[in-house]
């Protein structure tokens, strides 16, 4: 009877240890091999599970329950006794292949029972934990672990070493998962089978040549369409060259085909180089959807996986399917599809966690394109640490990084300084196309605005636009409005479907000539397609300036000098965001105003604002520290993972029944109905509201019964009036406010 590594319990099927662990290092090597370190992920394969060859172990398998035992220390204890350069490495990667990486830890302090490396290597064979020593018999001691190129570099760069590791681990953890997962499902399941990156591109190619390089097209000889051909034509050619930089940017101006243009350097440089994938980066989910739809069109749906917090393959088919994997699920779970568009927080999370599940996609990281779309948006707080990541990606994993964006942050200073590299610019005439594309004045109002005087200043447009950067701000505009003709509210406190609508209405208006006053959060600058003659916008970090004047003169129908965006401050400091990130933001913007006042929207303002940025102590650009931390402890993985978290506010959705079509998703949400399709509808309906604390506005709207919370996932607004036509959920609530039994 030979040793087990798993058993089927329905069906008494069993998988031989010795198969799973030469399995698992088949895998993980092959996955490893992307960044040539093919010994160490078979090494770290073949000893992950060795503790299962205790007599123990054994016996809970074969009776099905009981007791369960730490397998995971053993392969570690063997890997330290190799005292070779991987061995911490691989040590860490076997002893968390279940539990997620461990702190290091210290050594002398460190007991048997602590959570860190250093004390599971205290645990003692026979004592601690179960004897293991059969592993010998079929295992032996036999691997060559190869020369590692990357390994070397561990002494002088903590930052390399804790890297390489969650890159190796990550090999593990998905070989793992896959060869269990073969086992379970007798080798059948509907992961994978994507088309290729060259089929992606032949695709693409057709697309491209019919939508834009027909000459017969009567659109072809437009001087905007011209322009887009050549930035278009640009990056075919950048994708296609033999230049070896992995560090680019791609700076395009607003309506300049930043999205197509994009997708076509990366599909031609992903074959050209012989790279498995493309991965889109973007901050919000808004625009995730957007370039997904153009995505999908072009390569088709099946071919485009979003990852990302809105969107959940898992749930049933529409046919109550629960039990068949998806192909676009399990896509999610370890990123081997061909094309990924995620977010930022999914990304950068993802290389600094700890924890198997968000860990697994890692390796297939290396050896692919990436695309930070609006790359002005990566997080200030944690820039120092996601640009060490990039450098990893595109230094030692074989990745192609391209930073880009409308307005390109200056990045350059940073690189130069700490890894002494350069990013390759793709466009060569940057300043050009900005002058061309340049639809707008941008203006600074030198006093202060009252709530008063700028209602006065709306009412006075026919057509006019103000972005405010806190909701509080835009109630309370919006309410100074009331009394003028076609007055609009738009923030996130509006369901989707309520924010759709009333775009349909403001659209209308400004076809039609009609009065249109809008009071906007900062919301309508994610991509949405308006087009007002004015535009007044709250003092802001630059590019959310210049991403407000893309609503203004949209289409290029007025003059520029006709077409004005006005930056103001309020009077009112209660109405002004007071979170530190915008202040900081505020104040480099202010210094680029005392230099280039006339001119904000050009290149040099924007390399200005940015280089003032970015010259910010390592405190700002590194708030947590975790660079600090990662040199000074010892492979901190716990510890990073937990404070490397992106958005700390957590807020759960409502469910607001809007109209017709949102009372009969009520209705089939309250059957318990979770079908996939069923939930993404559902979604269109929801209002993202804070929660966590009992002070906070979903636990203060459950206890005065204005939601129901009918299970995890949803709840459901059941007091109406709690949710405004113009401005949309009512989030305030009285303390004391309850119902009385």
């Amino acid at each position: 009877m030979g040793y087990l590594a798993h058993r089927d319990a329905e069906n008494g099927r069993e998988q031989l240890l010795i198969e799973h662990l030469h399995g698992v290092s088949d895998k993980a090597g092959a996955f490893a091999a992307e960044f040539g370190e093919e010994a160490s992920g078979r090494l770290v394969g073949l000893y992950h599970d060795i503790g299962k060859y205790s007599q123990e172990f054994q016996a809970y398998l074969r009776q099905g329950g009981g007791r369960k035992f730490d397998h995971s220390t053993a392969g570690a204890l063997e890997l330290m006794k190799r005292k070779s350069p991987l061995s911490i490495p691989a040590a860490f990667c076997v002893a968390g292949h279940h539990s997620g990486l461990l702190n290091g830890g210290n050594a002398k302090a460190d007991t048997e029972e602590s959570r860190s490396l250093c004390g599971r290597l205290k645990k003692k064979p026979g004592q601690d934990i179960p004897n293991y020593q059969a592993y010998r018999e079929e295992v032996g001691d036999v691997l060559d672990e190869g020369k590692s190129q990357l390994i070397p570099r561990f002494c002088r760069d903590f930052f390399a070493g804790q890297f390489y590791t969650r890159m190796l681990f990550s090999c593990l953890v998905d070989a793992d998962f896959l060869d269990t997962e073969e086992f379970m499902q007798l080798g059948e399941n509907a992961r994978g089978n994507f088309v290729s990156i060259s089929e992606l591109k032949e695709r693409l190619d057709d697309y491209v040549t019919k939508k834009f390089l027909d000459e017969q097209d009567e659109r072809y000889a437009e001087p905007i369409n011209q322009h887009r051909r050549k930035i278009l034509r640009e990056c075919i050619a950048a994708g296609e060259a033999d230049e070896g930089s992995s560090l680019l940017s791609l700076t395009v101006p607003t309506g300049g085909g930043k999205t197509i243009a994009s997708l076509a350097f990366a599909l031609h440089h992903a074959v050209h180089t012989g790279k498995k994938r493309v991965i889109y980066v973007i901050p919000y989910t808004s625009i995730i959807e957007q370039n997904a739809k153009v995505f999908q069109e072009i390569l088709g749906d099946e071919n485009v996986i979003e990852h990302h917090c809105q969107v959940d393959y898992s749930l049933a088919s529409d046919d109550g399917d629960y039990d068949k994997p998806l192909k676009k699920q399990l896509a999610t779970e370890n990123w081997d599809a061909p094309l990924i568009v995620t977010t930022n927080v999914q990304f950068f999370e993802s290389l600094f966690a700890n924890r198997t599940s968000r860990c697994r996609k890692l390796h297939n990281i290396a050896a692919s394109v990436i695309i930070f779309d609006e790359a002005q948006m990566l997080p200030l707080d944690y820039l120092r640490p996601c640009l060490a990541a990039i450098h990893e990606l595109t230094r030692h994993y074989g990745a192609t990084a391209v930073l880009c964006t409308a307005t390109q942050p200056s990045l350059n200073k940073i690189f130069q300084n700490d890894y002494r590299r350069e990013i390759k610019e793709i466009c060569r005439n940057v300043t050009e196309e900005y002058k061309f594309f340049k639809r707008t004045k941008i203006e600074l109002l030198p006093q202060k605005v009252a709530l008063e005087e700028m209602a006065d200043r709306l009412q006075e447009k026919e057509q006019v636009l103000c972005i405010v950067n806190t909701k509080k701000a835009a109630r309370e505009l919006f309410a100074a409005l009331q009394g003028a003709d076609g007055c609009f509210h738009l923030s996130t406190n509006l369901c989707p479907q309520h924010r759709k609508a009333i775009l349909a209405q403001i659209r209308q208006a400004l076809l039609d000539g009609k009065p249109c006053r809008v009071v906007s959060t900062s919301l309508i600058e994610a991509g949405v397609d308006v087009d007002f003659p004015c535009v007044y916008r709250e003092m802001a970090g630059l590019d959310s300036i210049i991403q407000a004047a893309g609503r203004c003169n949209r289409e290029g129908r007025r003059a520029k000098e006709e077409s004005l965006v006005y930056v103001f401050a309020w009077a009112d400091k209660a109405m002004a965001n007071s979170q530190q990130s915008m202040k900081i933001c505020r104040g480099a913007t202010e210094y680029v105003c005392e230099r280039h006042g006339k001119d904000l929207g050009s290149p040099m303002a924007i390399k200005s604002y940015f280089d003032f940025l970015h010259k910010l102590d390592g405190h700002e650009l590194d708030s947590k520290k975790i660079m600090e931390m990662i040199s000074k402890e010892f492979m901190p993985f716990a510890h990073v993972a937990e404070d490397f978290v992106l958005i700390e506010t957590s807020t759960r959705p409502v469910f607001i029944p809007y109209d017709d079509a949102g009372r009969k998703i009520e209705s089939q949400l309250r059957q318990g109905i979770r079908s996939r399709s069923l939930m993404r509808e559902a979604g269109r309906f929801m209002v993202n509201v804070y929660c966590g604390k009992d002070t906070s506005p979903f636990e203060k709207m459950a206890a005065a019964c204005k939601i129901e919370v009918l299970d995890d996932n949803v709840a459901i607004l059941v007091d109406r009036g709690a949710y405004s036509s113009t401005l949309g959920l009512k989030q305030e609530i009285e303390d004391g406010q309850a119902v009385m039994f």
